[in-house]
């Protein structure tokens, strides 16, 4: 972007440090007639955009803000009594009804070239400035590959097959656009396209209900009477459970900053369920490790395991991780590239058995919902 805007003899301008501060520092250089800018929907952007706007309006100044990162947003999908949807499936099936060219198409850039303010370059900040560090870690292409999200829905579950298309960080980030992504890709595969509509949804759901960040969305289930010991959180953390799936990928997570959706559901369960530690441990380390990391969606995930979402499985679903092995890495392929001692006999033992930790959450969570 920066190469493009000096060829037309512009430049990008960018500041590190509190809004309230880097506006002071622009109203010193520049003439600000109008703010221009786009949606976030988590609390801490909504907090902080209402600060920016009351600065700018103690000067007169309008902020202008906009749709971007979804397709539809706030209150554009509801209920016909206007109320949010707090289900998937209905939500998905009026998301599709209204989508249209309208809300797929891009946006004209170049022919607004000439309107760019007309300066020397700025330099922009090092990351190295702003505390951050180089890695030689795997980052995912933000292209995409037609013949895998074709079979998306065929081989999404299965981690060692390269079956997903890796775009969330590119999502997360905006270095692709969700129309261009919605308009080429969701057309490939019904599946694919519908997890584009659950990430509108988890936003819509931070939005409406923005409680979830730090509470149940369901409040009876923030009743639960957690085990929380932070010796098993930390063999979890470290892939040291003795149930090689869930090692698997926590190891993963650890080592890539990714970990494949159908073992984050495993883990997950196993950390709530078979653990009984509070879903907010496990979304709080999933935030720090995740290259990925979306709040909307790493919430919506969390409270989905741990049953206590808007549309989650229910408490007495409990995935039980043998089982999961069997049905989603039968040659163990996964496991050997990530747990290559699950075999020997210097690999942990199991941090617990499967059907007592099954019985204990259960009557944990009868008890709490009871209440």
């Amino acid at each position: 972007m920066q190469r493009q805007l000096v060829k037309i003899g512009s430049t990008m301008d960018v500041r590190y440090g509190t809004p309230a501060a880097v506006y002071k520092e622009l109203f010193a250089e520049y003439k600000i007639e109008k703010v221009f800018t786009n949606h976030d929907y988590e609390p801490y952007a909504k907090k902080r955009d209402r600060e920016v706007n009351e600065i700018l309006r103690l000067r007169n100044i309008p902020f202008h803000t906009y749709k971007d990162q979804v397709i539809f947003e706030k209150g554009e999908i509801v209920k016909d009594d206007l109320n949010p949807y707090t289900v998937f499936t209905p939500y998905s099936r009026r998301w599709k009804s209204l989508l249209n060219d309208f809300y797929l198409r891009s946006y004209p850039d170049k022919k607004y070239y000439s309107n760019f303010y007309k300066q020397a370059a700025k330099e922009i900040p090092s990351l190295r400035s702003m505390n951050f560090k180089t890695t030689d870690e795997y980052f995912p292409s933000k292209s995409w590959e037609k013949e895998t999200i074709k079979k998306y829905d065929e081989q999404r579950n299965f981690p060692f097959i390269e079956g997903t298309s890796r775009l969330s960080v590119h999502l997360r980030f905006g270095t692709i656009s969700i129309r261009e992504l919605a308009r080429e890709a969701g057309g490939l595969n019904e599946t694919y396209l519908n997890e584009l509509i659950w990430r509108d949804f988890y936003q819509m759901i931070l939005w409406h209900f923005p409680h979830v960040e730090s509470r149940s969305f369901k409040p009876e289930y923030d009743k639960i009477k957690w085990r929380n010991r932070e010796k098993e959180f930390e063999a979890w953390c470290e892939g040291q459970t003795g149930y090689p799936i869930v090692d698997a990928g926590m190891r993963q997570l650890n080592t890539t900053g990714y970990m494949h959706n159908r073992v984050r559901m495993v883990v997950a369960s196993f950390l709530t369920k078979h653990l009984l530690i509070d879903w907010r441990w496990g979304e709080a380390y999933f935030a720090k490790k995740l290259l990925d990391y979306d709040l909307a969606a790493n919430n919506g995930g969390w409270q989905w395991a741990a049953g206590s979402g808007c549309d989650a499985a229910p408490y007495f679903r409990i995935f039980n991780p043998d089982l999961q092995t069997k049905k989603f890495d039968s040659h163990l392929k996964y496991i050997r590239k990530w747990v290559p001692e699950f075999e020997e006999l210097t690999y942990v033992k199991p941090i617990v058995e499967h059907e007592s930790a099954r019985k204990r959450c259960l009557e944990a969570y009868s008890a709490a919902l009871k209440k």
